[in-house]
């Protein structure tokens, strides 16, 4: 009984952040196909089951709050699905060709593009912090991709407390010294502000 309760909370749970997603996009794109981003969620939901975050949430949540933040920020549809599927490839059995199947050669591509951007480590030497953001640039030849990254980290920004002190460190020195001066060059001011905001505090803590 319990366990019927519990898949009940959390099925309305998800058709309750399916709709909020659409009604935000709907604000922005008022005549926007839904149907792919109603399948992507539904793809990665099913992609992600049984994973969870460290914080114990359920990984999807991640995919799910990256994608809502493209849709907070007026991205279009691709993006928003580019943005719930980007852990998709790296994170279960799917692959990018399964990716490509059932949402597209250009959501794909953002997702591949994402993908690589991911793989790339800032350990920290400051002479090469130049040197890394021209790679990232190389590497998103589309600049969707970099935008996908930028609500990506924003979402892990927000859970950061829940790693050790090093790993919270880097990933912090990472976001204001490569993502934030890249936001800062696209001219995309909010979102430099809080990946600064979000970082600060575990690299300056004084």
């Amino acid at each position: 009984f319990c366990q019927g309760v519990l898949l009940f909370f959390y099925m309305d749970q998800a058709v309750n952040s399916l709709e909020h997603l659409l009604g935000t996009v709907k604000t922005n794109y008022p005549n926007a196909e839904f149907q792919g981003i109603r399948d992507a969620f539904e793809f990665a939901r099913t992609a992600h089951e049984g994973q969870m975050r460290k914080s114990g949430e359920p990984y999807f949540n991640h995919a799910y709050n990256t994608g809502l933040l493209l849709a907070e920020w007026r991205m279009s549809p691709a993006m928003i699905m580019a943005g719930i599927l980007h852990d998709v490839p790296e994170d279960t059995k799917h692959t990018i060709e399964d990716i490509r199947k059932n949402f597209g050669g250009d959501v794909a591509s953002m997702v591949e593009g994402e993908t690589k951007l991911s793989q790339l480590k800032y350990r920290g030497a400051e002479r090469y912090a130049e040197n890394l953001r021209k790679m990232f640039f190389s590497i998103a030849k589309d600049v969707r991709i970099v935008i996908v990254k930028f609500a990506d980290r924003i979402d892990n920004l927000r859970t950061l407390f829940i790693f050790p002190e090093e790993k919270k460190r880097r990933i912090a020195l990472e976001s204001l010294e490569i993502y934030a001066p890249i936001a800062n060059r696209l001219g995309m001011g909010v979102i430099r502000r809080e990946l600064e905001d979000r970082s600060f505090k575990y690299v300056f803590p004084k």
